[in-house]
């Protein structure tokens, strides 16, 4: 086995990153009631109404088994509203409420304020360069996954 110390493991430095934008986020939608997967379903379901559950759990991320979590608790709390598609009625279309975009008006200038702040952080260059880079990490995981293993 080929040893690579923690501090050149790129990966260890991408979690770190996520791990903290996910923490700060999390506390400044703390605020308005929501967590980070919450505002995201709403932030996508207030562009897509009637998306369906998997392609919603795709846009944000997230396993199914753990959209229809977020969407179980955003169902309780009146933020969505979950009924059968008109055609396809194993299918469930989800829908922000009324309350639901309130609470997303509410939680959205909160997570501005988050990427705005790192943004700021960085030159316009800077950020330029940060999403090609980001972007070409993107394109070599997905090759990587998908690639048949050596190994076997």
């Amino acid at each position: 086995m080929t040893e690579l110390p923690v501090s050149e493991r790129l990966g260890s430095h991408l979690k770190r990153a996520e791990q903290a934008l996910s923490a700060a986020k999390n506390a400044a939608l703390k605020q308005a009631g929501l967590t980070v997967s919450q505002y995201a379903a709403l932030m996508h379901l207030s562009a897509n109404p009637g998306i369906s559950a998997a392609a919603l759990a795709r846009a944000c991320a997230v396993t199914p088994p753990t959209m229809n979590t977020v969407l179980k608790n955003l169902q309780e709390h009146g933020l969505v509203e979950r009924t059968p598609h008109e055609w396809h009625r194993n299918v469930l279309e989800t829908r922000i409420t009324e309350k639901g975009s309130r609470v997303l008006a509410a939680a959205d200038p909160r997570a501005v304020r988050v990427e705005r702040g790192l943004a700021a952080e960085f030159t316009p260059e800077e950020r330029e360069t940060l999403v090609a880079l980001l972007g070409r990490c993107v394109t070599f995981l997905d090759a990587f996954r998908t690639a048949p293993d050596p190994e076997s």
